[in-house]
């Protein structure tokens, strides 16, 4: 499904990735843990599309296209999504209204018929009840006014209505506490536990690991995978740390 093989990406003239090369089937979710600073969020930016993100050298590919060729709404419409450390507040948006016209202009880049009001409210309710996230919260404007965990929550119910192939998830653990962790981590085995669907979960954590249950563990470390093994790593990586298991 994805397939990322020497890539190279600097930010300000900095080189943060170096030679990354992975890749990720259908049906599968891939965790990546690594110190601070080792590159894992811009991996997260560079698959999504930010600007500012360089890529010098290297190539990805989505479900056999060029990713890198696509804009960012492109990639969205392909089938991947994004999820951020810290989801960003936007005052006078409310989430249905956001959320149905995302989803429906997915749904037009793909040649299918938008969704109406009833039909939107319908998907909306059920992905909410998973994540348990009163409906009256997607009334208010996006995360304005959420706590950490009701962002976090808000975040997996926009994964939910907008059914992507390939979620990246970058800490999604972030700021949780014990009860949202279990609650969002729930979410995503229903929402992407799937045979066509893969994940691709950033963490620094065990804890979120537990939860999920990862088929593969990565150690990112100075911008490139130095590891690979299964969920025992994470273990290994809580008990003796990364310098010591990347070595």
């Amino acid at each position: 499904m994805l397939k990322i093989e020497n890539l190279h990406a600097e930010v300000d003239g900095k080189q943060i990735l170096n030679g990354l090369s992975l890749e990720v089937g259908a049906g599968e979710v891939h965790a990546i843990m690594g110190p601070n600073g080792a590159g894992k969020s811009t991996l997260a930016y560079v698959l999504g599309g930010r600007p500012g993100y360089e890529i010098t050298q290297g190539t990805v590919e989505f479900l056999g296209q060029d990713m890198l060729e696509l804009e960012p709404h492109e990639r969205a419409a392909a089938g991947l999504f994004l999820g951020f450390q810290y989801p960003v507040e936007i005052p006078g948006v409310s989430n249905v209204q956001f959320l149905r016209e995302a989803l429906n202009a997915q749904r037009k880049a793909r040649g299918e018929e938008p969704f109406s009001g009833g039909e939107f409210l319908k998907v909306a309710k059920e992905k909410a009840g998973l994540l348990k996230l009163d409906m009256e919260m997607l009334k208010r404007p996006v995360n304005v006014g959420f706590s950490g965990g009701e962002k976090k929550r808000a975040e997996m119910v926009q994964m939910g209505i907008l059914d992507p192939r390939l979620a990246v998830l970058d800490e999604t653990d972030s700021g949780l506490d014990i009860d949202a962790l279990r609650v969002v981590g729930e979410g995503i085995n229903t929402i992407m536990r799937a045979p066509d669907k893969a994940v691709l979960l950033i963490t620094h954590y065990q804890r979120l690991l537990d939860v999920v249950q990862p088929d593969f563990v990565h150690v990112l470390a100075k911008g490139r995978i130095v590891k690979s093994g299964g969920p025992e790593l994470a273990h290994q990586l809580e008990e003796e740390g990364y310098e010591a298991v990347a070595a």
